[in-house]
C-alpha cells in the first residue's frame, strides 16, 4: 500500500464511504452466515459451499481494506468551492468536437470514481490531462484509441 495522497471529489468520497459501509455492514454478516450454514454440513474439505464462502470472505476482507486504504489516503477537493478560468482537477468542461461538432461535458475526477457514463473522466485520462491548465476557446489535441481529435473549450464550471 502507497502513501501517496489519492485526489477525489467529496461526492466521490462518500460514494467509497457507502461502498465500505455497505461491504462491512451487509456482505460480512451474509458471508458469515454462509459459512456457519456450511460448517454445518459436516466434512469440510469435500464442502463446496463452505469453500466459496470462505473465498466469498478473502475477497470482501481484501475490497474492505483496499476502500479503507483509499479512504485513509483521500485528498478531498470539493469543486464547488473552486474558482478560475483554467481547467483542474474538480472542473466541468464542455468541449466541442472540432471536426463533427459534437459537444461533450466532463467533470475531472479521482482516478477510482471515473464514470464515463456519468461525464466523470480520470485526472490521468489523455483528454484530462490534456485539458489541464487550458482555458475557454482553447483548442486541444487529444490522442485517443480511435486515433487523434481536436477540441475546443468551450466552458469551465465548478460544481
Amino acid at each position: 500500500m502507497s502513501m501517496e495522497r489519492v485526489p477525489m471529489t467529496t461526492e466521490g468520497y462518500k460514494r467509497l464511504e457507502a461502498e465500505l459501509h455497505r461491504l462491512k455492514s451487509e456482505e460480512r454478516p451474509r458471508i458469515i452466515q454462509a459459512i456457519s450454514e456450511a460448517r454445518a454440513h459436516g466434512d469440510l474439505s469435500e464442502n463446496a459451499e463452505y469453500h466459496s464462502a470462505k473465498e466469498a470472505q478473502g475477497l470482501n476482507e481484501a475490497k474492505v481494506a483496499d476502500l479503507e486504504d483509499k479512504l485513509s489516503r483521500a485528498d478531498i477537493v470539493d469543486p464547488g468551492q473552486l474558482s478560475g478560468s483554467t481547467v483542474k482537477f474538480g472542473a466541468t468542461v464542455t468541449l466541442v468536437d472540432e471536426d463533427t461538432d459534437d459537444k461533450v461535458k466532463y467533470q475531472i475526477v479521482g482516478d477510482f470514481e471515473a464514470n464515463l457514463k456519468e461525464g466523470k473522466i480520470s485526472i490521468s485520462s489523455p483528454i484530462a490531462r490534456a485539458l489541464i491548465g487550458k482555458s475557454k476557446g482553447d483548442s486541444v489535441e487529444v490522442t485517443t484509441p480511435k486515433g487523434s481529435r481536436s477540441f475546443e473549450v468551450l466552458k469551465i464550471e465548478w460544481r
